[in-house]
């Protein structure tokens, strides 16, 4: 699994609560929320990370 990086987010707060409760309705955290989010938009537009070779 890839390694995880920190960073803070400033989103504005009806767009938070937006992606809250999307969250909740899809029983994910929104931390995990939002990283589905990016994942889709990157698979959608063709733009996901090179995958490493070990």
């Amino acid at each position: 699994m890839p390694k995880k990086k920190a960073f803070a987010l400033r989103l504005n707060e009806d767009m938070l609560k937006a992606i809250e409760k999307w969250a909740s309705d899809e029983f994910r955290s929104t931390n995990g929320q939002i990283e589905w989010m990016l994942n889709k938009c990157l698979k959608e537009n063709n733009r996901q990370p090179k995958k490493k070779e070990d």
